[in-house]
Parts: C-alpha cells; sequence; structure tokens
C-alpha cells in the first residue's frame, strides 16, 4: 500500500474517531456485518477492510464476510430484506433485473471513466434510480465502486488487425458472456460474439475457435490469455461499477453524524485509485509479455454502440434524457 493511501487511511479513521467516538461510549455500536462473494484480495474488499472499517470505528463494528461464506450470491438482497445482514455490494446488472431502467448504467459506452462514475452517481439524474431502489428493495446505496474497464483480447497483432472502428471487428469470433444484454453489446461494436461458459475460453483462444475474447486486464493476466492472444485493443467499451448497500432501515435508524460519516466513508475512492493504479502497471506488464497494445478511436465506437442501443428495445426502458443527461458529465 503506498504512503499516500496508508495517510488517508488514518486520517479517515482518526476523523471518525473524534466526531464519533463520544456517541459510541454512550450506546451500544452499530452492527454493520457485510457478505459478498468477492476475494478477501479483490480491491473492493481491501477498500472495505482498510478504509471503510477504520472510518466508522468510532460508531460502528464493521464485520465483512467474504467469498460468500455469509450468504450466497444472489442472496445478500433478500437477507437485507429480513433483516439478516445489513450490506452488500451490489451491481448495476443485478439492479436492472428489477428495474428495467437501470440496464442504461451497464450498457456499453455509456460511462467513460471512474471520475465518471462518481459525476453519475452524485447528480441528481440519479435520484429517482436510488428512491425507486430504496422504497422497493429496502437498500441505501452508498457509494459506486469503480471496477476497470473491459478490453478486446485478440490473437491477432496489430499489423494484422488494427481495430479502430467497428467496420474493423466485423467478423471477428469475440467470446463473450452468454447474457442477451453482453451478446447485444458485442454485436454494437461490430464483432460476431460468441457465448461460451468463462472457464473454456484459453484453449478456443489457443487453437483459433474464436479470435478473441473481452474482459478488464486483470484477467488477461491472471487467466494468461497473453500466452495464446498477441493484442489487446483499449476498446474500454464497458466500464464496470458495483455499489456499496446498506439497508436503508438500519441507514434510518443512524443519527445525522452517523449516516454522514457512513456514506463519507463508502465514497472513499481508494478502491478506484488501487484499480486505476492495478490497470497502469498492467499494462507495462502485457507488453514486456510482448502483446501488442493499441487504442482504438473510442468515440467512433462509442457512437456507434449508443446508436445501436437507441434503436433496439433496451433502450425503451430508459427515461427520457437520461443519456443526453450522462453523457454531459464525461469528459
Amino acid at each position: 500500500m503506498s504512503f499516500k493511501m496508508a495517510r488517508r487511511i488514518l486520517l479517515a479513521a482518526s476523523v471518525a474517531s473524534v466526531v464519533l467516538g463520544g456517541a459510541a461510549s454512550a450506546q451500544d455500536k452499530v452492527t454493520l456485518r457485510l457478505s459478498a462473494v468477492t476475494t478477501k484480495t479483490d480491491q473492493r474488499a481491501i477498500a472495505m477492510n482498510e478504509v471503510f472499517g477504520p472510518a466508522v470505528a468510532g460508531f460502528a463494528a464493521f464485520q465483512p464476510h467474504w467469498n460468500g461464506t455469509l450468504f450466497g450470491a444472489g442472496t445478500e438482497r433478500e437477507a437485507i430484506a429480513t433483516g439478516d445482514l445489513d450490506m452488500s455490494i451490489t451491481s448495476a446488472q443485478e439492479l436492472a433485473t428489477f428495474f428495467p431502467e437501470w440496464s442504461i448504467f451497464p450498457a456499453g459506452y455509456v460511462l467513460q471513466s471512474s471520475g465518471h462514475q462518481v459525476a453519475v452517481f452524485n447528480d441528481p439524474l440519479m435520484d429517482p434510480f436510488k428512491r425507486k431502489v430504496e422504497d422497493e428493495l429496502g437498500v441505501k446505496l452508498l457509494a459506486p465502486m469503480y471496477l476497470g474497464k473491459r478490453h478486446v483480447n485478440l490473437r491477432q497483432t496489430q499489423d494484422a488487425l488494427n481495430v479502430q472502428t467497428p467496420e474493423d471487428l466485423t467478423g471477428v469470433k469475440l467470446r463473450m458472456p452468454g447474457s442477451d444484454a453482453r451478446q447485444f453489446l458485442g454485436r454494437a461494436f461490430g464483432a460476431s460474439p460468441v457465448p461460451m461458459s468463462f472457464t473454456e475460453v484459453y484453449t478456443p483462444l489457443q487453437t483459433g475457435s474464436v479470435d478473441g475474447q473481452d474482459n478488464p486486464l486483470s484477467t488477461v493476466v491472471a487467466s494468461k490469455f497473453y500466452e495464446v492472444t498477441s493484442q489487446i485493443a483499449l476498446t474500454g467499451h464497458l466500464v464496470d461499477w458495483n455499489f456499496i448497500a446498506l439497508a436503508k432501515e438500519k441507514y434510518d435508524a443512524m443519527s445525522a453524524e452517523q449516516q454522514e460519516a457512513v456514506t463519507a466513508a463508502a465514497a472513499s475512492e481508494s478502491a478506484a485509485a488501487a484499480q486505476l493504479g492495478l490497470d497502469d502497471s498492467l499494462v507495462a506488464f502485457l507488453e514486456e509479455k510482448g502483446m501488442t497494445i493499441s487504442e482504438p478511436d473510442v468515440a467512433a465506437l462509442g457512437s456507434a454502440v449508443q446508436a445501436a442501443y437507441l434503436e433496439s428495445d433496451y433502450a425503451a426502458a430508459w427515461p427520457e434524457g437520461v443519456l443526453d443527461a450522462v453523457n454531459a458529465l464525461g469528459t
């Protein structure tokens, strides 16, 4: 951990202790039990353990449970509703299964960066989205968590395939997750998406039965796809995010000072900073492995993808003007 991040952690913890320590001594601490399926080494878990926990220690006992050891994937929401769980980490994709209008946020080329995510989350345009989650699911969304960008990873070298526009991906057999939304995204930016289990991807890349796959750089490294591919096209077609979710009933029971403190702790940018730093180091690592790193015309790809969405059934559920408002907050 860097000195700068460590100093931020200590400052957050000390501020929370000074402001809220007196209140905690006068009453029992608030228990904040969190369940998530991420591993302890995931950047989200590190941020929650090393930043969020110390920052709320003055008034709350943060009790995280990782690897789905407390509640399994997809069961956290029900556990919050029944009062058996206080916190979870949810996604825009999950929320879109309850509220179709949320499908705008995991759509390709809607979000541009971690900073753009924060700006969108804090903008009034998000208020009706958050309010519906609170009213119908009993969940308070405290802050977004940046998960990195998905890029196109190809067997071909840049000389063989220089990805600049959607036309350059025409006919490219690209393994993508099998959901309808991800398959649509693959077609929208020009590729021929192939649904395939993630555990099966390495061998088809090796044999050439698929031309590539899309994932964050961390996955390319962890799965050693650099052994059977030659190029990373930094398409950034999906800027993925999660949300730190707190039971609305638990939030409402807190004092105004505690609510402010728990929100500030969740909004720490440590996870985003760590992920951005990791992305930079992974580019260097992949170049050392002999891979070509290319930079496509992201504006052209983004325009084509958004046009495809606007002509699809997905956009039918998007409130009027929201896409324009989200775009206006970008850089």
